[in-house]
């Protein structure tokens, strides 16, 4: 059913207009909804939920973008889309935010109190939680917002119990003392995603530890945390390294405290960094750890919850972690035990939330057992049902899970899943999928253990949590597993693959069939974006004055699998500029549809060569933009899509047709011509429609149309009939021969409006038939008049500038098309302006007083300006050459 539709769009692109008004339709018509229909074939994404804390950043736009992309794209295929979307808990970072609220009244959480604690969260939550979701549906964000969900939700929350409790009860899930990242500030333990390694310029300690028992032998040891010599259980070396030999199995004191330290032999020690000899703080560092295990040796714990020194350190007892740094390094020295202090720059683990320096640190927590789940991962993506696009990701995903360590999950805070485990005096541990109140064995009290867990333990489970595992629901056998998930490379270890185990585990099925990785959002020096550099850039700024279909081209266009991109406004502007391209090429089609029918269809051979090539070039358009989206190409076919329409398209075909449609008196030509632009412009606003939903939706609504929004419009597809290598080969060459002869224009100064001879010489008799058929394009877009075929004999024409396109020999006689001493004059007064530039920059690089005190790049930008100076005069002293032989 053909629907109505303006006659035409207001004269000037104004997107906040548009984008308001049509996001309002597409959620009012749920449109971005889909219910379980087994005769559709599904296409699902889950989105990686944003932070209930989250604010819109360029990394969130980029990223929902592609996944927007792909659901547009996959919905006009006909595909049963759903985009799932939801926000995660984000514990540390939201207890954090409502922890600052109440420090404001100058209260802490203790204060409140555990459980109104919470319920101040989830007012916190209640107002604020949906920001990031209105922000992102200001982008365009196609999500079933019907089917919103949250970590914490109740069935999010069920999931969690279930998980929890059958990995416990398979041993998979166990309590114990291992080392982990520490927050002093946070007071909890962190997943490995929660720090942030930054290089920091610090020192490397050299501290000779006495060999016992032997006067005067001593084995020196380096370190860049002198506070952990406190803690020191033992000292490595290589079992091969001849230096160390004779002293593995002996000991040597511990400087300061005077404790026996044994020398161990392990491989895990590089002989040739620093002294070959390596300290062993089993209870503050991670490798230390592992070795400490291997060996035996005590884990001694020195450094508080709160960094500060514990108890047993001696006089350094209470002192904080830095202070004790200090004094300690003076005591090794004031006792002859500091060899030297170098300067030595290095990665520092740092809390993402608050940006303390994180301790490593031994201390009873919650871990799951990661290698049975690894393996099972690994074979998944090995074997190919899960995909990494890029390929090259496969093997950073395997060589991670092939050393992985088992996962901490318990967080010593309050916002997040209360872990399910229950502490009786008799010391009995009930871990249970129920709330329980007394202990099951003696009939005690029991008290729940305080910790919540990791949120990526709720987020693992994100691909069918929020499908309403653990039941068995329609939406799990139609949606999962999901077809792909858009992710950052920088999360591939801590959420990918726990969601590949998870999903495995639980469903015993991948969650997705595709990783399709991207790269980082980078300013324009390639700096990653950050507070403390303050070269973030907003991406609701940029929609503010851009507009989000702008923004979302500049995203999508040059951006390739895997790979970060850089963000220049000048690119901001360029896609600003084909919007603008877009609307006013389509406002001139509305403008003149005036009588067009709809179910008009023409003859094939009423169609022109223009018709043929344009309807030709838009079949090659649809293949290869259909094939790159496949493929995850979303760049490159961007690119074609930009291409077709403003080379094409508007400079092109809309150039050529303009003719037939202002001649009223040739009925069927225009309509032809109005069939044509009709039918591609219609047609390939679908093909933009996934990069720039917005524009290209209040575009077709005035068009002619069926149906109720573009995106329930029908994919285009590849149509045989319409391809035609002839007729792009020829207005190839047309093409070509405009351009020449509008160069050589351009050259001479010819002014727009006036017409000039143009001869052509063409070898090929069948060519120059076919140019002699369609010789009005090049006279109406060359303002050539007249246009002649020379014999391929015949003499060449003289005082004439000459070009070749494709074997055509173009000539542009120059006799009565300028004034040559008028054209001499102004090339010579230009070059006499080039002479005194060319002279002010030599005398500038010669003046040794600029070249000392000016910047290497102020240097450079002059001596570029030189060169290109100096080509124009070159150029211009050829053109006068040439004028002169006239």
């Amino acid at each position: 059913m053909e629907q109505e539709q303006s006659s035409s769009i207001s004269t000037v692109y104004d997107p906040q207009a548009v984008e308001a008004k049509w996001y309002k339709f597409w959620e009012e018509n749920h449109l971005f909804h889909a219910e379980v229909d087994k005769d559709k074939q599904p296409f699902s994404i889950v989105i990686p939920p944003p932070n209930v804390t989250g604010q819109l950043h360029m990394g969130h736009a980029l990223d929902n973008t592609l996944q927007d992309i792909l659901i547009r794209f996959k919905r006009l295929q006909g595909y049963n889309t759903l985009w799932m979307p939801g926000t995660d808990h984000a514990g540390i970072a939201t207890q954090i935010k409502v922890e600052e609220v109440l420090a404001q009244d100058g209260k802490t959480r203790y204060d409140l109190g555990r459980e109104k604690f919470i319920e101040q969260v989830w007012d916190w939550k209640a107002q604020y939680g949906s920001r990031i979701i209105n922000q992102l549906k200001r982008l365009g964000a196609s999500c079933d917002w019907e089917r919103e969900r949250f970590t914490m939700d109740e069935g999010c929350s069920n999931a969690v119990r279930e998980v929890f409790v059958s990995l416990y009860e398979q041993g998979l899930i166990y309590q114990g003392n291992r080392i982990t990242n520490w927050c002093p500030r946070c007071n909890t333990a962190l997943s490995d995603i929660e720090v942030e390694h930054e290089e920091k310029p610090g020192n490397l300690y050299h501290v000779r530890y006495p060999v016992e028992g032997v006067d005067g032998e001593y084995v020196t040891v380096a370190t860049t945390r002198p506070e952990t010599i406190l803690g020191d259980s033992g000292v490595a070396v290589h079992p091969e390294d001849a230096r160390y030999k004779h002293l593995i199995g002996k000991y040597l004191i511990l400087p300061m405290l005077g404790r026996r330290l044994p020398i161990v032999a392990d491989e895990y020690v590089d002989p040739t960094f620093g002294t070959g000899a390596v300290k062993v703080t089993p209870a503050h560092d991670p490798n230390d750890f592992d070795m400490g295990l291997r060996h035996k040796l005590p884990q001694i714990v020195v450094i508080n919850p709160d960094g500060t020194m514990a108890a047993d350190t001696g006089k350094y007892a209470g002192m904080d972690r830095y202070e004790c740094r200090k004094t300690l390094v003076n005591d090794l020295k004031d006792q002859g035990y500091l060899v030297k202090i170098d300067e030595h720059s290095h990665a520092v683990g740092h809390c993402q939330r608050c940006t303390t320096v994180v301790e490593p640190l031994v201390s009873k927590q919650w871990f799951v057992k990661m290698e049975p789940l690894a393996k099972p991962a690994i074979e998944a993506v090995t074997s190919g049902r899960t995909q990494f696009v890029p390929e090259r990701f496969t093997k950073i995903y395997t060589n991670w899970l092939d050393n992985i360590r088992d996962w901490c999950i318990s967080r010593q805070i309050w916002w997040g899943h209360r872990i399910p485990a229950w502490y009786c005096p008799c010391g009995e541990v009930t871990v249970s999928r129920e709330d329980i109140t007394v202990c099951p064995k003696c009939g005690s009290s029991v008290e729940q253990d305080p910790d919540v867990l990791d949120t990526w333990f709720s987020s693992a489970l994100w691909p069918f949590s929020t499908m309403g595992w653990p039941q068995d629901t329609d939406e799990l056998k139609q949606f999962y597993p999901t077809s792909v998930l858009v992710t950052g490379y920088d999360i591939i270890f801590f959420w990918v693959a726990r969601m590949i185990m998870m999903g495995l585990k639980f469903q015993e099925d991948i969650p997705f069939n595709h990783v399709f990785i991207h790269g980082l959002v980078r300013d324009s020096q390639g700096r990653k974006m950050s507070k403390s550099l303050g070269n973030g850039i907003d991406p609701l700024e940029v929609i503010e004055k851009y507009g989000a279909d702008t923004l979302r081209f500049m995203l999508v266009t040059g951006n390739t699998p895997g790979n970060d991109m850089r963000f220049y406004w000048e690119r901001v502007e360029s896609s600003r500029n084909f919007a603008n391209k877009i609307w006013n090429a389509s406002r001139f089609v509305l403008m003149n549809l005036e009588g067009f029918d709809p179910a008009f269809t023409p003859d094939d051979k009423a169609f022109t060569m223009a018709d043929r090539w344009i309807l030709s070039r838009y079949n090659t358009t649809v293949a290869d933009v259909t094939r790159n989206l496949e493929r995850f190409e979303l760049g490159e076919a961007a690119r074609m899509v930009y291409e077709f329409i403003w080379d094409e398209f508007c400079d092109w075909y809309i150039e050529l047709a303009k003719g037939r449609l202002y001649n009223k008196e040739d009925v069927e030509s225009r309509k032809v011509a109005q069939y044509v632009l009709h039918y591609v412009l219609s047609n390939t606003l679908k093909l933009l429609h996934p990069f720039m939903p917005f524009i290209t939706e209040a575009i077709w609504q005035s068009l002619p149309h069926q149906g109720i929004s573009i995106m329930t419009a029908a994919w285009p597809h590849e149509e045989a009939k319409l391809e035609s290598a002839q007729d792009e080969q020829l207005m190839g060459i047309i093409m070509e021969i405009i351009k020449s002869v509008r160069n050589m224009r351009a050259e001479v100064n010819v002014h727009p409006g006036k017409k000039s001879e143009v001869i052509l010489k063409i070898a090929s008799g069948e060519l120059k038939t076919q140019i002699e058929a369609n010789i009005g394009y090049i006279k109406t877009l060359a303002a050539a008049e007249p246009v002649s075929i020379l014999a391929t004999d015949a003499t060449t024409p003289e005082n004439a500038m000459t070009a070749v396109a494709s074997g055509v020999e173009i000539y542009l006689p120059l006799k009565g098309l300028i004034d040559v001493e008028k054209e001499t004059a102004r090339l010579n007064k230009e070059l006499d302006g080039l002479d005194k530039e060319v002279a002010r920059i030599a005398g500038k690089l010669n003046n040794p007083g600029f070249t000392a005190k000016a910047p290497a790049e102020v240097i450079e930008k002059e001596k570029a300006k030189q060169a290109e100076y100096v080509e124009k005069q070159t150029a211009i002293k050829e053109r006068l050459a040439y004028l002169a032989r006239l």
